[in-house]
């Protein structure tokens, strides 16, 4: 019961850490620092270790490892609905219509294939990090993954709240960012090339 608490309680504050991401992003006209700063929140999440889904999925292995994502998932969930309610309750001047339209305009294959390549990003950010200990490798697949316009599951959980825009498409949107998300992060570590020492 303990440590299914331990990793319930990090990933909200992975969740919570992406939500006050994207309320930076929102926050500023500029995108270019918008997507830096917002790469704050998964510099925080790997330094803390806490849980992200999309930074834990690549490297999921056991049966443990695999038993923890649906935990993860509903940690980061609800972190994100925490700043999305924090948002609310300060009457903060941002708005996320605009780009949850987008995304529900998409069509489900485009939106799967770009959450694919944000898997790939997601996977690579921790790995190369986990190697170089360069914070560069974070903050660079970040800026790469907003602004290119690939879709992360547990962003957008935040920007779907603050929105408002729950509904049986979105949740059907959501399902495919996050499979997207886990098949780019999973394919990228099971089929590149290792390089040798």
């Amino acid at each position: 019961m303990n440590q299914i608490r331990t990793v319930l309680i990090k990933g909200i504050y992975a969740g919570l850490l992406i939500g006050i991401g994207g309320i930076v992003y929102l926050s500023l006209e500029n995108k270019i620092v918008g997507a830096l700063l917002f790469s704050f929140g998964l510099l925080t999440i790997v330094n803390q270790g806490y849980f992200l889904y999309t930074g834990k999925i690549g490297f999921a292995k056991t049966p443990e490892d695999w038993a923890r994502i649906p935990l993860i998932i509903l940690g980061n969930f609800l972190g994100t609905a925490l700043a999305a309610l924090f948002a609310r309750a300060a009457h903060l001047k941002i708005t996320a219509e605009p780009a949850c339209l987008a995304k529900l305009s998409n069509t489900p294959s485009n939106l799967f294939l770009l959450s694919i390549l944000c898997g790939i990003l997601m996977y690579l950010a921790i790995d190369n990090f986990s190697k170089s200990r360069n914070h560069l490798f974070i903050i660079a697949p970040v800026m790469i993954f907003i602004l290119s316009g690939f879709e992360h599951s547990v962003a957008n959980m935040f920007y779907f709240t603050l929105a408002g825009m729950w509904t049986p498409k979105s949740l059907l949107y959501l399902l495919l960012m996050l499979l997207g998300n886990g098949l780019g992060a999973k394919a990228f570590h099971l089929f590149a090339p290792k390089v040798s020492s």
